[in-house]
């Protein structure tokens, strides 16, 4: 009997080291929205029909596991609609957060598997666009490139 070995095209799989997708999260109402951008161009990110997330954004001072429960979801949310992994986002919140807020907001991402590329008050994003779509353009700008990608 021989072995012969089959390989995707393009080679074997993808890099598990690389970064993924970086996303914009608008966590300043009631519902998170969820955002990514390419060449500058922004989309918000909608569920299937049949796999809706209610993503409810606790108040600041809600405990990290909450936090973590929007995060998760957002993510679920950005990898459905992409097809790939998502690692790194911009988060906006209402107003800028004390700094035990901001400290359980970033443990809250980590803990969902994403790092925090900025956590920016809603202030500070352009006006006139939608806070998900502008943290997804300043989060495509500062998000890792995989090695060998040119700019």
């Amino acid at each position: 009997m021989k072995l012969f070995q089959i390989e995707e095209p393009e080679g074997g799989p993808a890099d598990q080291h690389a970064p993924g997708a970086a996303i914009g999260i608008d966590a300043s109402g009631a519902a998170a929205e969820i955002a990514i951008a390419v060449g500058g161009n922004s989309e918000i990110l909608a569920d299937r029909s049949g796999f809706e997330l209610a993503l409810a954004v606790p108040p600041y001072d809600a405990a990290v596991a909450e936090w973590q429960a929007l995060f998760e979801g957002a993510r679920l949310r950005a990898e459905r609609a992409l097809a790939r992994p998502v690692t790194h986002a911009v988060i906006v919140v209402a107003a800028t957060a004390n700094e035990t807020s901001t400290v359980n907001i970033a443990s809250a991402a980590e803990q969902a598997s994403l790092v925090v590329l900025r956590l920016a008050a809603r202030t500070d994003l352009a006006p006139g666009t939608a806070p998900a779509a502008a943290a997804a353009v300043v989060a495509e700008d500062l998000a890792p490139r995989p090695l060998g990608e040119c700019e």
